[in-house]
C-alpha cells in the first residue's frame, strides 16, 4: 500500500463537474492499493499517518500531528502509484489490486483513519475521473510505502 500525503490548506475533488468533497487545512491523501495489500498493511499506516508530525508548533518546527492541528483529510484513490516504468514507455499496473480486491480495502483505510483520527475522512469517488485541486502547504509532500515500511 503506497501513499503521497500531501499537507495542504484545501483541497477538494470534483467529478462530472459536481463538488464531491471539499476540506481546509489537513492531508490530502492519495492511496494505491496493491493486491498484496491486507488489513495489517492498513493498521500500520492508518497509525503512522495519525501521528506524522509535520504540521508547525509555535516555533515554527514540524512537531505537530494531524491530530494536534484537528486538521482533516481527504482520501483519493489512485492505482497509479503502483506504475512499474521498469520497461519500456508505457507504464505498467500489474501490481494495482482490481477493483474487487481494492474497493473493500480503501473502505477499511477509510474507516481506520477515522478511528484513529476521531473524526470523518471525506473521499473522493473510487474509481471515477476526478479533478482533484489543493493548495499545497509548504509545500509538504510525504510518500510512505506500507511494504517498506518507510
Amino acid at each position: 500500500m503506497r501513499v503521497v500525503i500531501q499537507r495542504v490548506k484545501n483541497a477538494s475533488v470534483v467529478v462530472e463537474n459536481e463538488l464531491v468533497s471539499e476540506i481546509g487545512h489537513g492531508f490530502l491523501i492519495l492511496l494505491g492499493i496493491e493486491t498484496a495489500d491486507t488489513s495489517e498493511d492498513i493498521d500500520w499506516l492508518t497509525g503512522k499517518i495519525a501521528k506524522l508530525r509535520v504540521f508547525s508548533d509555535v516555533n515554527d518546527a514540524m512537531n505537530l500531528s494531524i491530530i494536534d492541528t484537528d486538521g482533516d483529510c481527504l482520501v483519493v484513490s489512485q492505482f497509479t502509484l503502483h506504475a512499474g516504468t521498469k520497461k519500456g514507455n508505457r507504464p505498467s499496473f500489474i501490481k494495482a489490486a482490481r477493483p474487487d480486491i481494492a474497493i473493500p480495502l480503501y473502505e477499511e483505510f477509510v474507516k481506520k483513519l477515522e478511528a484513529e483520527l476521531n473524526k470523518t475522512v471525506l473521499t473522493g469517488t473510487f474509481g471515477a475521473m476526478m479533478d482533484v485541486c489543493l493548495v499545497n502547504d509548504g509545500p509538504v509532500t510525504i510518500f510512505i510505502d506500507s511494504k517498506n515500511r518507510e
